[in-house]
Order: C-alpha cells, then structure tokens, then sequence
C-alpha cells in the first residue's frame, strides 16, 4: 500500500509541473519511480498517466489550438520515432544524452541571461522539431526540448505556446501508449498503479493549471528555460 501512496504523490507533483509548463511530468515521474518500480513497468505507466494529463490539458486549452501550429509537429514525429528506434540500437544513448542535455542547458541559460528576441519562424521548422521529439522520444523517452524551444521561438503568446506543446504532447502521449499496449509493455501491475493513481495526476494537474493562470508571458518563459535546465541535468546525469 506504502508504495500505490508513494507512486500517487510521485504523480501528483508530475501533473503540477506539467499543468504549469505544459512539459515535464516524465522527466519528474521516470526518475523518481525507478526508485519504487522496474523501470519497464515505469515508463508505459508514466506514459499512460501522461495521456491522462495531456488529454485533460487539451480539453483546458481547446480554443486556443491551432492545427497549422500542431500538426507540423506531429507530422515530423512519425518518421522521427521510427529512426529513434534505431538510432538507440546503433548509437550509445549517453552519447546522444550529454549532447543534447549541454545544447539545453546552453539553450536556455541563454535565454536566462540574454535577451532574445522571438520572431516568426517558418513552419517547415515545426517538422524538423517535431522529427528531432520523435528520434529523441523513441531513443530515451525525452522527446521534448526540440518542440518546446521552436515553440518558444515563435512569437506566440503563452497560451498559444503552451496549447500547441500540449497538442502534440497528446499526439505523442497516444502513439506511445498504443505501441506500449502492442508490444505487451502494458501489464496489469500496469493497470493497477494506473488506476489508483489517476485522481492523484489529475488533482495535481488541475492545481498546476490554477497556478499557471497567474503568471505573466515572461515569467512564464523564465519557468520553461529553468525547466530545460532542469532537463539537460538530468538526461546528463
């Protein structure tokens, strides 16, 4: 019982930080559960209970969906998964980690530190961005930091930011599950930490969506590049 409480607060926080970043709750959930469960029952609950926060999240952010924004994205990461499958059999994941983990960190302290500008970026970049989620999400279960740093590049506001990152997120959330489900990586221990833990992901994402309301464009943006700092960290580590 000790460890469906422990997994529930572990989602509880994951839900909160995604309801205000729109990204995050895997890079909080993976870690933190390895320390309670397998890993290979981790990931498809964590993927599971991240379909729970980013469909909830899409019905929050409907009317500010914009499919030219979203399905770029989405396009690009079919292929991308698809080459991140093999990318993880032929190239050592460290390898690609620390590289892209140094990219973010640099990335965003820049951002931090610097005054940068967002300007229009064509729409062709949202397939790039969406391929490099894809290969990075098949590879190590990371896929975010290419689509939230186009996102951020664009001069959209917070909620057009935060709706298109949620879109795909969705889009994402629901292939992953399915190849889970597929593939038999979704067991019924699975199911069982999933269904106890499914009020908890939601209460936290309802209060990280409450708190989101009250932040401003830029500290908005000053949360999303600490939380890519944060990310580069750990896929260093």
């Amino acid at each position: 019982m000790t460890t469906f409480i422990s997994i529930s607060l572990i989602f509880f926080l994951a839900g909160w930080v995604q309801g205000v970043s729109g990204f995050g709750s895997a890079l909080v959930a993976i870690p933190l559960l390895s320390l309670l469960i397998d890993i290979k029952t981790a990931i498809p609950l964590c993927s599971l209970l991240s379909l729970i926060i980013t469909t909830y999240m899409s019905v929050q952010l409907w009317k500010y969906f914009d499919r030219k924004k979203i399905l770029p994205l989405c396009a690009g990461a079919i292929p991308g998964i698809i080459s991140g499958a093999t990318i993880l059999k032929t190239v050592p994941s460290e390898m690609i980690q620390n590289l892209m983990g140094s990219l973010l960190i640099a990335y965003a302290l820049y951002n931090l530190f610097f005054t940068v500008k967002p300007g229009k970026i064509h729409y062709s970049w949202g397939y790039v961005s969406g391929f490099l989620s894809g290969s990075i999400g098949a590879a190590f279960s990371a896929g975010g930091p290419p689509a939230i740093i186009y996102t951020t590049l664009n001069n959209w506001s917070k909620n057009e930011i935060k709706a298109t990152l949620t879109g795909f997120f969705c889009f994402n959330s629901y292939m992953v599950v399915s190849a889970h489900i597929i593939t038999g990586l979704t067991t019924a221990t699975v199911g069982k930490y999933f269904l106890f833990s499914v009020p908890f992901v939601l209460l936290g994402t309802f209060f990280g969506s409450y708190c989101y309301r009250f932040f401003k464009k830029d500290i908005y943006l000053r949360v999303v590049f600490l939380c890519l700092v944060v990310m580069g960290i750990i896929l260093i580590l």
